[in-house]
């Protein structure tokens, strides 16, 4: 089984597990014609990313596609706002806009000295009946202000303690290496190279 689906239409996060998933054909939503919006109803990463999975997996199945589906749902969480903006990190300001999210979340964080915060990421990976998920974690900080590329969500704003360096001052190369996505598609690699060659 080589060709898996990624349920998401996010063009980057399509090309950074294509890049960490190169052994295996990836298709995104648009290339099988899934149009339909999916509500991400779950109160965990681990159930949207369930949800996602399985609704895309029921119109592979339907479609007589015989493909596994991967997807991930994630999110920042900041020690001194109680865990915000969490599994409402793409929609912490009230829609998918990037720019209104950080800014929020600087606001909410003036005055506070924690600024400890971490980005989890869960996998789930459908096909027939399997489900397995995946998680990864990676740990920093937030900056009072942007530092580099904000070209994607909260990047710009999380110092990373493995790199020393917001992920928006990253290379792509550095921040795969040890971001949260980056620690979940690696176990979900290795997991794939044994069970599902």
């Amino acid at each position: 089984m080589k060709t898996i689906v990624l349920a998401s239409a996010n063009k980057h996060k399509v090309v950074e597990i294509k890049n960490i998933l190169s052994g295996y054909n990836i298709l995104s939503l648009s290339d099988i014609g899934f149009t339909e919006d999916i509500a991400e109803t779950g109160t965990t990463l681990q159930e949207n990313a369930k949800i996602k999975a399985e609704a895309i997996l029921n119109f592979c199945i339907e479609k007589a596609y015989d493909y596994a589906v991967i997807s991930d749902d994630s999110g920042c969480f900041v020690e001194a706002l109680n865990g915000e903006p969490g599994i409402y990190s793409a929609r912490y300001s009230g829609d998918h806009n990037d720019e209104a999210n950080r800014q929020k979340m600087l606001t909410n964080l003036k005055g506070k000295e924690n600024r400890e915060a971490y980005f989890e990421c869960v996998i789930c990976l459908a096909y027939k009946n399997i489900r397995e998920f995946f998680v990864g974690r990676t740990y920093g900080t937030i900056t009072e202000e942007k530092r580099g590329s904000d070209a994607f969500g909260y990047d710009c704003l999380f110092l990373s303690k493995d790199l020393k360096k917001t992920f928006g001052e990253a290379t792509e190369t550095e921040k795969n290496s040890v971001s949260h996505r980056g620690r979940a598609i690696e176990k979900l690699r290795l997991w794939l190279d044994e069970n599902l060659k």
